[in-house]
């Protein structure tokens, strides 16, 4: 038995480390833990936080090659956000300047659901719980 207990972080990789910085700490509200330039690696390194808990690694790289999210492609498909209030996550994401898609409904739980994307086009999901 492994005895994985829980997600430990999620790693990303932009391709603009500044407009992607941004995005996840001032319109996703993700604080900062460290953020680290690797000059080997001509890279840096963010590590963010969600309500005290580590959550992501957002790297930066010379010229990533594109993410493909549509059509879907084999891999990682998305983050997903618990949110209480899904009204209230949609009009905080619209007044951010952030259009989220038409909410879905879940068939298996019933609960709702929108996407936004990133500045590299990740899906990101907001699930109300």
């Amino acid at each position: 038995m492994l005895n994985i207990e829980h997600i430990h972080h999620i790693a990303i990789i932009c391709s603009d480390y500044e407009r992607s910085k941004k995005f996840y700490t001032e319109l996703l509200g993700l604080k900062i833990i460290r953020e680290v330039y690797r000059k080997e690696r001509n890279s840096y390194k963010l590590d963010l936080s969600l309500n005290g808990d580590y959550v992501i690694e957002l790297f930066s790289f010379p010229a990533p090659p594109p993410r493909i999210s549509r059509p879907e492609a084999t891999g990682l498909r998305h983050l997903a956000f618990a949110v209480s209030d899904m009204e209230e996550c949609i009009k905080s994401l619209e007044e951010k300047g952030l259009n989220a898609e038409p909410i879905r409904i879940d068939e298996f739980t019933g609960k709702r659901f929108t996407f936004i994307a990133d500045p590299d086009d990740l899906p990101i999901e907001f699930y109300e719980f």
